[in-house]
């Protein structure tokens, strides 16, 4: 019985790597090892759903990266134009504001200075805000403005709450041709506007902002829409709600609602820090013989 013949399989590294080192071994396995380079290059040796996913993610990670750059230069783009929108709205000036800044300026630093006492018994420049009102606004009338003391109060509504706030104003009507001309007179400016979790871009922007601000209605309004749209960014940063008495419409009502103005009254007294009050009489002093009628009693003394 003939022996059985054992078929061995085809296998195409058996002729890379058989004894034979023929040519055309030589060529097959030269065309074999381009082939497979050239699968892993095009990638065709991979499972398209796998290679597919890896391209997805890093699709995203691209997008979400240039997104994120995009973000940066638009929110670098934002505070530098606010920052040059309040530099050219407060540069601007009139004679007319110019002249009450210097006399506003003078008043305060002479306060400053003299460490001047008021009718409240505290100094004038450390925290009694309406007597401070009233001597800046009596100095200005002296010197000839139409100065007074403003007070605004407004109902709530939908959008804003109800509020009131008072401050210094001059009306001016020496221009016929511009006709009545109306400068606010702010002595907290700043503090106005401060916001307690601000970021850094918006300190630097309330840091512009003059601690006195002095300036005609239509400027004190763009200082408004411009700190208060920056105020709105810097909260939409933060993920954070804006307080409705940080909007623009309640900032607006501070200052440009309708308003009361009241003639300024001098301090009650004016005196250098470390002057003591004249002593007032006590009714216990006083000899009751002069308050009484003629009587045969002797007198009585009141203890």
């Amino acid at each position: 019985m003939p022996s059985a013949i054992m078929r061995k399989p085809f296998n195409q590294w058996d002729l890379m790597y058989s004894g034979g080192g023929s040519k055309r071994n030589g060529q097959l396995a030269a065309n074999l090892s381009a082939m497979v380079f050239g699968f892993l290059e095009n990638g065709e040796g991979c499972s398209p759903a796998t290679l597919g996913s890896k391209d997805c993610e890093l699709d995203q990670v691209l997008e979400a990266e240039q997104e994120k750059n995009a973000c940066l230069e638009k929110d670098k783009s934002f505070w530098e134009n606010q920052h040059q929108l309040l530099q050219a709205t407060l540069c601007r000036t009139t004679s007319l504001e110019s002249s009450i800044r210097n006399i506003t300026k003078e008043t305060i630093k002479e306060l400053q200075t003299a460490g001047t006492l008021c009718g409240c018994g505290r100094l004038m420049t450390a925290g009694c805000r309406n007597c401070l009102m009233r001597e800046v606004s009596s100095r200005l009338s002296r010197a000839g403005y139409n100065s007074s003391i403003c007070k605004t109060k407004w109902r709530s509504s939908p959008e804003i709450q109800s509020g009131e706030h008072a401050f210094i104003d001059v009306i001016d009507n020496t221009n016929s041709k511009k006709g009545e001309v109306r400068v606010i007179i702010e002595l907290h400016f700043q503090a106005e506007f401060e916001m307690a979790k601000a970021s850094e871009d918006y300190r630097r922007l309330l840091h512009r902002l003059p601690e006195v601000f002095i300036g005609k209605v239509e400027r004190l309004n763009s200082v408004i829409k411009i700190l208060c749209t920056a105020a709105k960014i810097c909260m939409k940063e933060k993920k954070m709600h804006l307080g409705p008495w940080r909007k623009q419409k309640y900032m607006q009502a501070k200052w440009l609602s309708s308003f009361e103005r009241t003639a300024p009254m001098t301090p009650l007294s004016m005196g250098k820090s470390g002057r003591s009050p004249k002593p007032r009489a006590s009714m216990l002093t006083v000899d009751l013989r002069d308050m009484l009628p003629d009587t045969n009693c002797s007198p009585v003394a009141v203890v």
